[in-house]
């Protein structure tokens, strides 16, 4: 029996690749502000340095995948950060393109890599934070199981207003009771 551990049920995951600038390029504002930012345009070229820069990590165990529907087509991405091994804890970033949202795909993005984290490398909590405007992140998080453990009032400005950052967490113990066969 084949086995990919980066399949999942209707995308994988897979490093940047050249070709990925033109799904950089269709990020729009609603998007960037998910990330509590609104860039300036750029440039082919600096796309492609700052996709450069993500495929060599800077901290251990923080990653950048790319995520590919059964066509082959991007749908999102997603990347880990404050990775820290001696504690067991990780944070990740996820984005999706506005033509995938609602089809499930963030949810098997997330699960593919806290399977990664939580069986192969030993992590033992991952605490993601939403910012208080993205309603959508904030249910997904809440229906797949994840405890909201707190919120920090103001963090984020933007839009012509600050917004709270909401903090969830979900152990291992808690991914395996809820996701243990998810993948079989």
């Amino acid at each position: 029996m084949s086995y990919n551990y980066w399949q999942g049920k209707r995308i994988r995951l897979r490093a940047l690749e050249e070709k990925d600038v033109s799904f950089f390029q269709t990020y729009d504002d609603e998007i960037m502000r998910s990330f509590d930012e609104i860039q300036l345009p750029e440039t082919r070229e600096q796309i492609l340095e700052w996709m450069q820069k993500e495929q060599n990590p800077k901290a251990e165990d923080q990653f950048f995948w790319i995520a590919e529907d059964e066509d082959g087509n991007v749908v999102g991405e997603i990347s880990t950060s404050q990775c820290k091994r001696r504690h067991g804890t990780f944070k990740y970033g996820i984005a999706l393109s506005r033509n995938y949202h609602g089809k499930g795909y963030s949810k098997e993005m997330i699960l593919l890599v806290l399977r990664y984290f939580f069986m192969e490398l030993r992590y033992q909590k991952v605490t993601p934070h939403v910012y208080s405007f993205n309603e959508p992140s904030i249910k997904l998080h809440e229906r797949m199981g994840f405890v909201r453990e707190g919120q920090l009032r103001n963090m984020v400005y933007t839009n012509g207003q600050y917004y709270d950052a909401i903090y969830f967490g979900m152990t291992k113990q808690e991914y395996e009771s809820l996701y243990g066969d998810y993948f079989n």
